[in-house]
């Protein structure tokens, strides 16, 4: 059986992004699946070459209101301790947090729009960040923010939210922020129902400013993905291998 990389996706508007055409380019099987279904079929670990996890308006500890968040975590705790290769994009991160056992909770402010991150030392190093800025701008949009999981490695904090990427063992890293999306997906973010007073509530003059950062902001996020993305295609290549000798 053909091992295939799975995709939470709790939202229609955050699917991978860019990262879907680097995938296919590299003819990596990938399929979406979305948690927030009543009864969603979580396949066997044993069956992944890979796992994304996607963004989403929940808060990881809303789990009376979303139920479905228990199983995802738990199910994403095998997969980690399985050693797959995983990345986690903002609500992915909070729930890579949660669990590696670490705890989830409101940020003292929201991110919404272009911000800088900083890379710590062990993040310059990471295979990961190599070759880009010690302090590139990235998209945000989050209100929650985590502790650091235990045995993690801290890659970059910004003023607003300490731990904006971690990496949990060799092949397994979290991303506060967003490094998949482009400028039409941002558009297409900010026409959402809701958006507008999510942020306002972040700042005035939020929406326009991310309107006019957007473009010239835009083709270095997709030059700050590259090596995460090499490194992910190269983890997940290697697993299977490994796998496939096994």
């Amino acid at each position: 059986m053909k091992k295939i990389i799975l995709v939470f996706r709790h939202v229609a508007h955050e699917g991978l992004g860019t990262l879907a055409s680097r995938l296919e380019k590299e003819g990596l099987a990938y399929r979406y699946l979305n948690p927030t279904r009543e009864r969603a079929r979580f396949p066997p670990v044993s069956s992944l070459a890979g796992l994304i996890v996607m963004g989403g308006p929940m808060g990881v500890y809303e789990t009376k209101r979303f139920p479905f968040l228990k199983s995802e975590w738990t199910f994403l705790r095998s997969a980690l301790r399985g050693g797959v290769p995983t990345l986690g994009i903002c609500l992915g991160a909070q729930l890579m947090a949660r669990a590696l056992g670490a705890r989830v909770y409101p940020n003292g402010a929201k991110e919404i729009g272009w911000s800088q991150i900083a890379l710590t030392a062990e993040g310059k190093k990471d295979p990961a960040f190599r070759g880009g800025p010690e302090t590139p701008w990235v998209f945000q949009w989050h209100g929650d923010t985590f502790d650091l999981p235990r045995g993690a490695r801290r890659l970059a904090s910004s003023a607003l939210c300490r731990n904006q990427a971690f990496r949990w063992g060799q092949s397994a890293y979290g991303l506060q922020y967003h490094v998949e999306v482009d400028t039409p997906m941002i558009q297409n973010w900010l026409g959402q129902p809701g958006a507008s007073h999510e942020i306002a509530a972040a700042g005035a003059g939020r929406e326009q400013k991310i309107m006019d950062e957007t473009p010239r902001r835009a083709p270095g996020l997709g030059r700050l993905a590259r090596p995460l993305y090499d490194t992910f295609v190269a983890q997940v290549r290697s697993f299977t291998a490994g796998r496939t000798k096994g």
